[in-house]
């Protein structure tokens, strides 16, 4: 999931604790360290805080951070915007994985012409009107054939009776001729998603339904809304960086949930196919990007000490998304209501022009010192703290140290530099696939999605406990590799363990989402690590692109492969699962190691 949304505090954090060690053993600023202190604060400057860790300034020219240990750097003001924007960013979470509810695929079976009219004269029951009209379940492999033929009858004859109507055509029904779905399909749902209907929330007759009717031949028009989606978080998340950076933080944030709002409002009344996948790319263009100024902001008003903390927190109000959306979608199953609820309140955010202001960080690298120092003021105000008078010539943090141009070429230009870069995005590939992928096949497996949904939510929370407690113990390697394997082997175990032992098959599931999301957040924190200082911004961005690429193949990757058999989308997350733990043996353990400064430092590196 969240590479995507994951890597920026990571990144960010893993600077702060390699400077501490830095700082701990050097015992004084060296050349060297000043160009380690000036590459850390261009860590991920596209999507990062424009702030770094600096060596104190004089006391006469304070920066933002000096100034927050004094008027509090987690009090009042930071709490109550970090619950605001926490708001923010579980409202996220439907728009991320709400196809899991939104496109669920409900079984389905052709209907004839002619045959609710026969049915209705005959008294059939559902079942009985199902048992003599339509194929049965087909030879073994052939794939779902009552749910995309019919028998080519024509069912307004006389002739056919009510016992077994079939049985004076063919006294064998497997010789009937069977022919496309014409006349639509039967859904067994008593709700309603994008696969089964397309009729707006303004409709007025009630027979004037336009289903869209994703399935069969048109199965792969479902892929592509989730795919939509994610083409917009990869131009989203490409984009943002600049106009954050060039437009300011709260204009950008109150911009992309007012498009956001909209969007998905419309999604939810589009009368065709084509307009609701049009919406849904708006969404993705802005969603995400809204996600990770949120981030940015939240960020940038804490203190140094503070940012990896409500990094996290801020992470974990995705996952109190996830939990709502289950609770939403068993309560309104049909998907236009949903996307409905889980839009509206979006509105709501833009209450934020009145409650979160811009950064002062933003303010003040854009020579507007005196707008930051009110801010600073109000900020000061609200934790009952008074400014310190050096407050007054207050200066923005400063990038020092060499500059240079770097390019694509140095991610593959040496051996080393090479193999992290190749296998960096592999394993982001990986990451975004299986945990996409596995939260789709929820969908196919036949059984509650709700509660499978929500326990594949929770373990959510017990995995990141996991990473804090072994990335500064273990070291990154292993926990990386090993929560790979896990995820895999996980995949594999699904697949041999029968539908009786549905709470064996749930356990599996759980450890496996478990595995995967603790490697997502470990190739986030690691990123960062593998790259010189004049590259490791270019780094992250594109290695990380890799999220979304995967992104967009994964529903077809899930649904066309589920048509051939269920089971082999787990049998493909667990090899590459297993092939990205494998790989991940090859790079280097950077526990307690200085961020590289230099191509060398990187080529020096060992496994």
């Amino acid at each position: 999931r969240q590479g995507c949304l994951r890597c920026w505090h990571e990144a960010v954090a893993n600077a702060d604790t390699v400077t501490a060690t830095r700082a701990a053993g050097a015992g004084g600023a060296s050349s060297r360290g000043a160009r380690g202190e000036a590459g850390r604060a261009g860590l991920c400057k596209r999507l990062q805080p424009l702030e770094g860790p600096r060596p104190l300034p004089p006391a006469s020219m304070p920066t933002v951070d000096d100034i927050l240990e004094r008027i509090g750097e987690f009090h009042f003001f930071q709490k109550q915007t970090f619950i605001l924007l926490c708001l923010l960013s579980a409202a996220f979470a439907p728009i991320y994985v709400g196809i899991v509810f939104l496109g669920f695929t409900p079984d389905h079976h052709c209907r004839g012409p002619g045959v609710a009219e026969l049915s209705r004269r005959c008294g059939w029951s559902p079942a009985e009107e199902l048992n003599f009209t339509v194929p049965g379940p087909g030879a073994a492999g052939q794939a779902f054939p009552r749910q995309c033929l019919r028998y080519e009858v024509d069912w307004n004859q006389s002739a056919l009776g009510c016992v077994d109507p079939l049985a004076g055509l063919a006294a064998n029904r497997s010789r009937l001729p069977l022919g496309p779905c014409r006349a639509g399909w039967v859904y067994d749902t008593q709700g309603s998603s994008i696969v089964t209907e397309g009729l707006p929330l303004t409709a007025a007759a009630p027979g004037s339904r336009a289903p869209f009717n994703l399935v069969c031949a048109s199965s792969w028009m479902l892929d592509l809304v989730q795919s939509a989606v994610n083409v917009g978080f990869f131009i989203g998340s490409m984009t943002i960086g600049y106009t954050a950076d060039r437009f300011g933080r709260k204009l950008c944030l109150l911009t992309t949930i007012l498009v956001n709002s909209v969007s998905g409002v419309l999604m939810a009344v589009s009368p065709t196919y084509t307009w609701m996948l049009l919406f849904r790319l708006v969404q993705g263009l802005v969603s995400k990007a809204g996600w990770l100024i949120g981030y940015i902001l939240i960020t940038e008003f804490v203190g140094l000490s503070y940012r990896r903390t409500v990094g996290i927190l801020y992470q974990a109000a995705f996952t109190v998304g996830l939990l709502a959306l289950t609770g939403l979608a068993y309560a309104i199953p049909h998907w236009r209501w949903l996307q409905f609820t889980v839009t509206l309140p979006n509105f709501c955010f833009l209450l934020y022009y009145w409650c979160i202001p811009e950064s002062p960080r933003w303010l003040l690298s854009q020579n507007k010192s005196a707008k930051a120092l009110s801010i600073i003021k109000h900020i000061a105000k609200k934790n009952g703290k008074s400014l310190p008078a050096s407050a007054q010539s207050l200066r923005p943090d400063e990038e020092v140290g060499e500059k240079m141009n770097p390019s694509f070429l140095d991610l593959v230009r040496t051996p080393q530099i090479r193999k992290h870069t190749l296998v960096l995005m592999y394993n982001w590939f990986t990451s975004s696939v299986v945990y996409q992928g596995l939260i789709m096949h929820l969908g196919l497996a036949g059984s509650d999605i709700y509660l499978d949904f929500l326990y594949s939510a929770l373990v959510e929370f017990p995995s990141a406990l996991l990473i804090i407690v072994t990335i500064d113990r273990v070291g990154r390697r292993y926990p990386w590799a090993t929560s790979n394997m896990v995820a895999g082997a996980a995949c594999v175990a699904s697949v041999f363990i029968p539908d009786d032992l549905q709470w064996l098959k749930v356990t599996v599931a759980c450890l496996g989402r478990m595995g995967i999301t603790m490697a997502y957040q470990m190739v986030c924190l690691v990123n960062a690590e593998l790259y010189p200082t004049f590259i490791r911004n270019l780094g992250v961005m594109v290695c990380s692109s890799m999220c979304d690429v995967g992104g967009i193949v994964t529903p077809f990757l899930v649904y066309r492969l589920a048509d051939v058999w269920q089971e082999l989308p787990l049998v493909v997350f667990a090899a590459i699962g297993l092939v990205a733990g494998g790989l991940v043996l090859l790079l280097p353990e950077t526990r307690g190691q200085a961020l590289p400064e230099t191509v060398e430092d990187v080529e020096r590196m060992q496994r």
